[in-house]
């Protein structure tokens, strides 16, 4: 949905939004997005808050297997007129400003707004379930279907100076 800046009232507006967004490379949208936005101007700044929701498709980083999530996000978002960040050749954003947005020709695209909230809210390490054994590091056996017979009490060559250490504690 596009909204035109020019066109918000004083007041604000109040938007109940489900869509079907389109997915890209970063996420993968299963359903559309259900969102409720409010949209308020000061000056030529936007300032957009509410929430967003919708079904994701994510791989398990422990098992690999791909599986479904709702993803919730709250949305508090200020937007600034691009020609702004045109004036300066060089722009760094502070760690106050995280929450900025730029819009360009008076217009908000409330698509690119809630795909973007949806994917910070992705976790960073996507989990099936809670309780994933994920994959046995020497066959690849998937552990949550099969138990493996893999030996995988190695110590790793760098550690093993410590277990001699505590043997000798141990002795002593």
């Amino acid at each position: 949905m596009k909204v035109i800046i020019s066109e918000i009232p004083e007041e604000g507006i109040e938007i109940e939004l489900t869509e079907r967004i389109s997915s890209d490379e970063s996420i993968k949208l299963l359903s559309p997005v259900r969102a409720s936005l409010r949209i308020d101007k000061k000056g030529p700044e936007v300032i957009v808050t509410g929430t967003a929701s919708g079904d994701v498709e994510l791989h398990c980083s422990r098992c690999l297997k791909i599986f479904d999530m709702n993803v919730d996000s709250q949305i508090n978002v200020v937007y600034h007129p691009a020609t702004e960040i045109n004036k300066e050749e060089h722009y760094e954003l502070k760690g106050d400003e995280l929450d900025t947005g730029f819009y360009k020709n008076d217009t908000l695209d409330t698509d690119d707004l809630l795909r973007e909230q949806l994917m910070l809210n992705v976790p960073m390490k996507p989990l099936c379930s809670p309780d994933c054994k994920g994959l046995c590091p020497k066959c690849g056996a998937d552990l949550n279907v099969t138990q493996c017979n893999c030996v995988t009490s190695e110590i790793d060559s760098r550690l093993a100076v410590l277990k001699r250490l505590l043997e000798k504690k141990s002795k002593t």
